[in-house]
């Protein structure tokens, strides 16, 4: 006899981690991150529509997007509902008209020699029922979306990075 558990695992589709390490501190890293409006630049490749709502920065900051992958679209609230300086940043989305709950973090760690491991885990809370029978194909599409996005950051942290160090007085 089957127990519960086992009964009810098909459904839940398994978090999807990606990461990158990058050459600026943690603390750069953070500063970037903790702007929502930031990460149209390196997530445009699948979030589109961008509007950004609440606190510039930090819990509260929100932004409304259009995903579109696999030939169809769909608007994602997304939200910083935790931060713990300049480690964690936990964003909430909500999409499919409210029946995926998903949560995004992301996680900074120093390196030895200087410079930031980024880790970025998306974990689904609620799915609707068509994504968690192709949960393999889900996660593969969120996989390959967020590691394009991590590559993404790397390269606009490094042109930052370059415009500052060319001239000191250049911001993002």
């Amino acid at each position: 006899i089957a127990t519960p558990t086992e009964c009810t695992m098909w459904y839940v589709i398994k978090p999807v981690q990606v990461s990158i390490d990058v050459r600026q501190s943690r603390a750069t890293v953070y500063d970037f991150l903790d702007v929502m409006a930031n990460h149209e630049c390196f997530t445009d490749h699948a979030l589109t529509d961008w509007t950004c709502t609440g606190p510039d920065r930090g819990v509260g900051s929100k932004a409304r997007v259009t995903a579109r992958t696999a030939g169809r679209s769909d608007t994602i609230e997304i939200e910083v509902i935790a931060a713990e300086p300049p480690a964690k940043i936990v964003e909430q989305n909500i999409g499919a008209k409210g029946r995926r709950v998903a949560s995004g973090t992301y996680l900074l760690e120093d390196l030895p020699s200087g410079g930031t491991h980024i880790a970025f885990e998306y974990a689904w809370q609620h799915a609707p029922l068509s994504e968690r029978l192709a949960a393999p194909f889900a996660r593969a599409t969120v996989k390959r979306i967020n590691e394009n996005a991590m590559r993404r950051l790397a390269d606009r942290l490094t042109q930052l990075n370059n415009a500052t160090t060319s001239n000191p007085s250049a911001s993002s």
